[in-house]
């Protein structure tokens, strides 16, 4: 039985980005979206291995015991099998997505593909556009190579050959500067659109970089990515602020140790053992043979060219009529508890209550956390707006949000510059919690207003995550709330939440409270249920908790969008549970827990995964939904994604990720359109003479 209680959360989470490439293999998905899902798939593999092989890898160097060391060695060894397998499904995927693109007239070629004024063309392309970006670096005995690559950038690695010498040296494809994709001009029929990479490029220029300066009868160039450890050493010197610990770890991680090494298995083998020699690459190291391209995420960004048909349909975002029918946000909020939906609602709903939040002579304050947020947030320059109103605005930046440190060092900075009292949250705890607090003098009483949400305050993300977002005035809510922001000042102080859930404080003794609640209901033969919907369900006391639930009758359904430890289909522990996995254009990001309570429902939302790291080494916040019609609407979307028998997947023992099926009679189902026409036609109920335009239901049909 023991063996078969969790599942290692990489392997799981391999799974997951397996349903990435998944979509890219589904032909119902359109063209140009399936390639950027190539694209999505490549990124998170990439953080993947500066993460989470990463942490593996030092498990092995430095297990406390052999044992461990064992079980380290063998887990690595897993991943770099599972990772090898998909490998080879990501190429032949990339090759079946380059014909179907051929067929729809959008040619990838390469520079052995170019005709004469093609080859022309970029000839004179990379002397205009490109070549000030090349800067070859030449390997010989006086450089440590490994100083020099950076990480998660492509190289070409250049063998230069006259008779028996052979010259090695290195050239960056910049993307950053200049795009990875570029179309060349249109051929005499107009209906060939000509893609070229920009590795391509340097490729066909290969000759003009280096010759003048090296002797060669052939030149010859092949792919190599290097990715490093992303942990950051945040060993604090007593004189030494956060922020310039952050600043110096910053700077270290540009050195830390590698942990994959993907090249062009066409790469010859004598060029090869030079590469791992120069690099000092080890087979415990990730080595990965790959296809003649790598930093795949680019294909994120593949152009839309080519008919309308090769990209999703747009779904505009629905405005939400509690906010548009007031006067004002304060108003609306005033009337009763409102719920939005990204990306389906307008995100701008929010930005619009902190731009009058700006400006309104009754807002006092306003307290907000900070994780991550848009390159341009419109959250920022509010922030800042208030603060030239005479506004108090405290601002929490969690400068250990991961691979954001620099941006948010740099927002901490403009924020301060600006005025804000600016803090960085709790030594020893990331600060994840997804909430603002607004304070407003109305009449002779100061009144709250509180964000509580399950994604970050960007609104970039909040076009493609799925995320909530409530807005109340609730006033034992606000006042926990409030209390909230004291213990991220005073965490010394003790702090009791009888409503919210609030790690570390009492996430871990509220779930489980919950969750004896239906076991107790269960026993005693009333109605019971438990829904959860996470990014990651890792925590083994939360699981183990679940599974005696399971044991007690009680019937669990999980929808785990990434890494799911728990098991599930094994007979006196998990038979009562099921578990699917939804993956499709927008990315699900909510927190939720429903706890069917006697059959009054309870809903909760929350920042937190139910993960130790959120339960206990964070501060979240978690919310129970107490408007009757939000609950209902919450109810309502989860219950939609539990019928999805068209992007959901179930989470088996094996790994395999199937398709939910579709049962004999049951109505087609695609949860990500159906919660649109959902919300859609709800709108439109509540404000029948206001039509949102441009807006058709689909023929999505959601059974009841």
């Amino acid at each position: 039985m023991e063996k078969f209680q969790f599942l290692e959360k990489e392997l799981s989470w391999l799974s997951f980005n397996h349903r990435v490439l998944q979509e890219a293999q589904d032909s119902s998905v359109p063209l140009l979206e399936r390639l950027r899902f190539l694209g999505i798939y490549s990124s998170n593999m990439d953080e993947f291995y500066r993460v989470r092989v990463a942490n593996v890898r030092r498990q092995v160097l430095f297990a406390a015991t052999h044992k461990k060391k064992q079980h380290s060695w063998a887990l690595f060894n897993a991943i770099q099998n599972k990772v090898i397998a998909l490998q080879r499904e990501f190429d032949e995927s990339y090759i079946i997505l380059l014909r179907e693109l051929s067929q729809n007239n959008i040619h990838l070629i390469n520079e052995k593909q170019l005709s004469p004024e093609q080859a022309d063309w970029l000839t004179h392309y990379y002397q205009t556009k490109l070549r000030r970006h090349i800067f070859p670096l030449i390997i010989n005995d006086k450089i440590n190579l490994t100083d020099h690559i950076n990480d998660d950038c492509t190289y070409l690695m250049v063998e230069m050959s006259q008779g028996k010498d052979k010259q090695h040296a290195f050239v960056e494809v910049p993307s950053n500067n200049v795009p990875r994709f570029v179309q060349l001009p249109d051929s005499a029929t107009k209906s060939s659109k000509n893609i070229i990479l920009l590795d391509n490029i340097i490729r066909h220029s290969l000759s003009e970089i280096f010759a003048g300066f090296f002797e060669f009868d052939t030149i010859n160039a092949y792919s190599m990515k290097l990715t490093r450890d992303g942990e950051l050493d945040l060993k604090q010197e007593f004189t030494q602020s956060l922020s310039e610990l952050m600043h110096n770890s910053l700077k270290k991680r540009s050195y830390a140790a590698p942990v994959r090494l993907v090249y062009d298995y066409k790469m010859p083998s004598e060029m090869l053992d030079s590469l791992t020699q120069c690099l000092s690459i080890n087979n415990d190291q990730g080595l990965i043979a790959g296809g003649r391209y790598h930093s795949f995420k680019d294909f994120i960004e593949f152009p839309a060219i080519g008919e309308k048909e090769l990209e999703f349909k747009k779904l505009p975002a629905i405005e939400q009529q509690y906010f548009s029918r007031y006067k004002n946000a304060f108003s609306a909020i005033n009337h009763r508890d409102i719920l939005l939906y990204y990306p389906y609602h307008k995100f701008s709903h929010l930005t619009e209550l902190l731009r009058q939040s700006a400006f309104d002579p009754k807002v006092q304050s306003i307290e907000i956390c900070l994780y991550r947020v848009a390159k341009k947030s419109r959250v920022v320059s509010a922030l800042i707006e208030a603060v030239k109103n005479g506004k108090s605005v405290k601002v929490n930046i969690e400068l250990q949000a991961r691979f954001d440190e620099q941006a948010n060092l740099a927002w901490a900075e403009k924020l301060s510059s600006a005025g804000a009292e600016v803090s960085y949250g709790v030594p020893g705890l990331k600060v994840h919690a997804k909430i603002c607090l607004i304070t407003r003098l109305e009449g002779k009483k100061l009144k709250r207003y509180v964000h509580i949400g399950t994604g970050n305050f960007n609104e970039k993300n909040a076009k493609i995550y799925t995320d909530f977002s409530l807005f109340t005035c609730h006033d034992e809510i606000t006042q926990e709330v409030a209390n909230v922001f004291e213990f991220i000042k005073s965490p010394y102080k003790k702090f009791a939440f009888k409503h919210l859930v609030v790690s570390p404080v009492n996430s871990r003794s509220s779930i489980e409270q919950l969750i004896d609640q239906e076991i107790a209901a269960a026993l005693n033969q009333q109605p019971s249920g438990i829904i959860i919907k996470v990014n990651n369900l890792v925590d083994r006391q939360l699981i183990t908790k679940l599974y005696e639930a399971n044991n007690a009758g009680v019937k669990i359904k999980l929808i785990v969008r990434g890494v799911c430890s728990l098991v599930t289909g094994v007979v006196g522990q998990s038979e009562n549970i099921e578990a699917t996995s939804i993956v499709g254009r927008h990315l699900e990001h909510p927190r939720i827990a429903i706890f069917t309570n006697l059959g009054q429902p309870k809903v909760y939302l929350s920042s937190a995964d139910w993960m130790h790291r959120n339960i206990d080494e964070r501060i979240e916040v978690g919310c129970p939904i107490l408007c009757p019609e939000v609950k209902e609407t919450i109810i309502k979307i989860i219950n939609i994604q539990l019928q999805d028998n068209t992007k959901a997947r179930l989470l088996n023992t094996e790994q395999t990720n199937p398709y939910a099926y579709q049962k004999n009679g049951a109505a087609i189902c695609h949860a990500q359109q159906g919660i649109y026409d959902y919300l859609l036609e709800q709108q439109l109920q509540e404000v029948p003479n206001k039509p949102h335009k441009d807006i058709e239901p689909s023929k999505n049909k959601v059974a009841s």
